[in-house]
């Protein structure tokens, strides 16, 4: 656990009389792509809900590392490293790509009056800087993305649209990135060509941490180092994708085997 970068243990969630997480224990290590699974209802998008402090926990404990962020607001964890996607798309489409980067980043810009009416030249150093970050980032998924950098969002393809997104949340250099559903909406050719992305990003950032909520068994497969089943809120299995597919249980909850 010397690398771990984010720990829970005991995590439980409750809606009302129903528990949607059950005492859910798990942690990412540095550099690790965890796979989070298991059917519709499970818990999956809860536990991200959770984690981010979108939802408050009726127990349990998280941490990063080392540091408490229990009953963090969602703010103060985005300041402490964590970022995120969302099964559905939360881009500005109608805003340029570099807007809509720039607000993953939006914590670090000097807006200072003063600063902004007298100090230009800074601002514009500022700016550029900014610019060369976003080119930068863009490239490491699509070149040609760079190109395209001041049209708007809703030009683009799913899978472009989908980049955007992750570049939105990696811009901030975050210490843990969760990715949900990523795939979601595209075709078997861009859910390919986004496995390639997702190897590049591990191969770019080494010490990033990823959990990612996926459907498509072949992602999980291909790209995860680890994975989590859920099912009913609780964990019934963990391991390497080739471990926990075989698991009965999972087989069961999962892929409603008999």
């Amino acid at each position: 656990m010397g690398n771990s970068l984010l720990n829970s243990q005991g995590l439980t969630v409750k809606f009302g009389g129903l528990t949607a997480l059950s005492d859910l224990n798990f942690s990412l290590e540095k550099g690790e792509l965890l796979g989070l699974i298991g059917p519709n209802g499970s818990g999956k998008t809860t536990c991200f809900n959770t984690i981010t402090g979108i939802y408050r926990q009726a127990a349990g404990t998280t941490s990063l590392l080392g540091k408490d962020i229990t009953g963090f607001t969602p703010q103060q964890i985005y300041k402490c490293g964590i970022t995120r996607t969302f099964q559905r798309l939360r881009l500005a489409v109608a805003l340029s790509v570099f807007d809509n980067l720039l607000i993953g980043d939006s914590s670090s810009l000097n807006t200072n009056l003063f600063f902004n009416l007298f100090q230009r030249s800074k601002l514009k150093q500022e700016i550029e800087k900014k610019i060369n970050k976003v080119k930068k980032i863009i490239s490491v998924f699509n070149p040609a993305l760079v190109d395209k950098l001041y049209e708007p969002v809703s030009k683009l393809s799913m899978i472009d649209r989908r980049r955007i997104e992750v570049c939105r949340a990696l811009i901030s250099d975050p210490k843990v990135l969760l990715l949900d559903e990523p795939s979601a909406g595209m075709t078997q050719e861009e859910t390919r060509d986004f496995m390639n992305d997702l190897h590049e990003i591990k191969t770019k950032s080494p010490d990033l941490g990823i959990i990612l909520i996926e459907h498509e068994m072949n992602v999980i497969e291909s790209v995860t180092d680890r994975c989590i089943v859920l099912s009913y809120g609780k964990k019934i299995s963990e391991g390497s994708f080739k471990d926990v597919s075989r698991n009965p249980s999972v087989r069961t909850a999962y892929l409603g085997e008999d």
